[in-house]
């Protein structure tokens, strides 16, 4: 799974690991904002959307409620050298299900959060047999 560190600078979860993600915009789609925020922050394009990991609702360190909706994917371009969104993340890294340990770094922050999106991605691998 691809994770990248948010930058220090971050309003919302600062300096901590995530995945790819972001807001709808007006008039936007699930898949369209889904399309858009991949290339933003790291230059590759879906190739295919696997299935749907699940929804989350957390209330973030701002004190927003937040529905999120997470999704399994494949892409296309150069794997090893992602286009990092400028001044939005500082690094990044692939782990496999024997890493995923790195993400515990983020309890204080999210509560286990993106760990449990993470797992949930692993485990929906595991049921279309990849």
């Amino acid at each position: 799974m691809f994770i990248q560190r948010r930058s220090p600078t971050r309003k919302l979860f600062p300096d901590t690991w995530d995945i790819v993600g972001g807001h709808l915009e007006p008039g936007e789609s699930l898949e369209e904002a889904l399309h858009r925020e991949v290339v933003e922050e790291t230059g590759w394009r879906v190739s295919i959307v696997l299935g749907t990991i699940g929804e989350h609702r957390y209330v973030g360190d701002d004190g927003l409620e937040r529905l999120e909706t997470d999704y399994l994917i494949r892409v296309d371009g150069d794997l090893a050298r992602p286009r990092l969104e400028a001044g939005k993340h500082t690094g990044f890294r692939w782990i496999t299900r024997d890493e995923i340990d790195v993400l515990d770094e983020n309890n204080g922050v999210d509560d286990g959060l993106v760990r449990q999106i993470v797992e949930g991605g692993f485990a929906l691998l595991r049921q279309i047999g990849l």
